[in-house]
Order: C-alpha cells, then sequence, then structure tokens
C-alpha cells in the first residue's frame, strides 16, 4: 500500500513537473477576431448620410474594440453582442499613447470604461451613447486582428497551436491595427487608419503558451505604433476640413 502510494506520489510530482515546463498548458489559442468599422453599422439600416456636427477644439473618447467575448492571457474584454470592448491598455505603449495626446486641435482625451459603456453591444452607437456621457465630441474605435504562421501554415483567430514539439520553421506573428474617427452624435465616419507589426523567430522558441503570447503582445505593440502617425495624418485632414468652419456644436444631442 506504501509502495502504491509513494509511486502515485512520483508520479503526480513528475506530471506537475511537466506542467511547469510547457507554462501548464500544451496548446496556445489564439485571441478572437478584430472588428471592422462596418461591423459596428447601425442594426437599423438607413439610407440617409450621417452629417459631421462636432466642433473644434474637440473632446475625442476612445475605445479598443475586438470580437465578441475576446480574450487572451493577459486581458478579459467586457459585454457582449456582436462585439466587446478591452477596457484597459495591454499593449499600447505609453510613448505612443503621449503622442495622441499631443494632436492639435484636440481638447481632451480618454479611454471608455464599464462605467459607461453598457453590457450589450450591438452597433457603434452603444460606443456613442457611453462617449456622449463622458461629453466627448468624437470617438476614436481601434482593432487588432492578429494572425500566426509557422511555415506555410496559417493559423487565424481562435485557431490552436501546438506547444513544446514544433520543428525549427519560420515562426510569425503578423497583427493590424485599424482605427475609425466617428462623430459621436451622428455617426459620421471623418476617417480610417491602419498600422501593422510582425514579430518572426524560430518555431522552437514557442515552447510555452508564454512564449508564444510574448510575440503577439510584440507584434501588437509594435502595430499600434505604426497606426500612430497614420492616426496624425488622418486627424491632420480633418482639422484642415472641419475646424476652420466648425459644422456643429457640442451641445447637439442628435444620436439616431
Amino acid at each position: 500500500m506504501k509502495t502504491d502510494m509513494r509511486m502515485a506520489l512520483a508520479a503526480f510530482t513528475s506530471v506537475i513537473a511537466i506542467l511547469l515546463l510547457t507554462g501548464c498548458s500544451s496548446h496556445y489559442v489564439a485571441p478572437g477576431p478584430g472588428v471592422t468599422p462596418g461591423a459596428l453599422g447601425r442594426t437599423d439600416v438607413s439610407m440617409d448620410r450621417p452629417a459631421p456636427m462636432a466642433a473644434f477644439p474637440a473632446r475625442v473618447a476612445v475605445a479598443r474594440v475586438q470580437g465578441s467575448g475576446y480574450y487572451n492571457q493577459s486581458v478579459q474584454s467586457y459585454g457582449t453582442g456582436r462585439y466587446s470592448v478591452v477596457t484597459s491598455r495591454e499593449v499600447e505603449k505609453d510613448v505612443d499613447v503621449d503622442r495622441l495626446t499631443q494632436l492639435p486641435q484636440l481638447a481632451g482625451l480618454a479611454m471608455l470604461n464599464r462605467i459607461v459603456l453598457p453590457s450589450t453591444l450591438e452597433s457603434d452607437r452603444d460606443l456613442r451613447q457611453a462617449a456622449a456621457r463622458l461629453g466627448a465630441d468624437l470617438l476614436l474605435i481601434y482593432s487588432f486582428d492578429t494572425t500566426f504562421r509557422v511555415k506555410d501554415h496559417e493559423i487565424g483567430p481562435l485557431g490552436v497551436i501546438t506547444l513544446g514539439t514544433l520543428p525549427n520553421h519560420e515562426a510569425r506573428v503578423t497583427s493590424t491595427c485599424s482605427a475609425a474617427l466617428l462623430d459621436v452624435r451622428t455617426g459620421f465616419i471623418y476617417g480610417l487608419a491602419e498600422g501593422t507589426g510582425r514579430k518572426s523567430e524560430l518555431s522552437s522558441v514557442w515552447r510555452t503558451s508564454a512564449a508564444v503570447d510574448s510575440a503577439r503582445r510584440h507584434a501588437e505593440s509594435q502595430a499600434f505604433g505604426a497606426l500612430v502617425p497614420e492616426i496624425e495624418r488622418m486627424w491632420a485632414g480633418v482639422i484642415s476640413q472641419y475646424a476652420a468652419s466648425p459644422t456643429g456644436t457640442r451641445y447637439g444631442t442628435a444620436i439616431p
């Protein structure tokens, strides 16, 4: 009996050691998909073209949106419905966020959080209503679409990567961060921007889920860094077209 117990304990200890060495998992599940601005369109389609109403200097609310039920090893998104919102900064570097706060004709920049967001998210209207509660004129939404590739095999959102036995092939993570600037009151899209980041290394490095997720964070951080100058260029165009002769007022309430 004692011998059986010792053998069982030894086997249990070996399993624990293997789990620790492999990052407690033999697989890595790729995070869910990103969200395009088109996917956030109104559920009640209208042929009426929304108009720009924001006045400048403008207050801007910011939201990172991802597919419904999105999560990764660092964050869990908020909200149910057609999409979800990541309410904490994960891969966005301080230096890149600081650049956004220096945009000309910007009166303030604030991240949407759970206090103002509804629990069910079906269209851009839900985000715009939350932004209106913060007194924002404009809403900047962005989303990461990240894919993994080992040699010639692409692993998309929610795909499974087997760890620990990968040969020495090239492993690459590619992330594209897309953004849209919307009028809070009408949903008018002032402009779009996009940035891409990559991380390449030997697939044998991906022995643990933590190692794969580190590559993901690197690629997404690079993508956000590439997005920021594109937002600056897009913002400059918005300012030149709309700031000289404001078309609206901060105190309008139209949210169709």
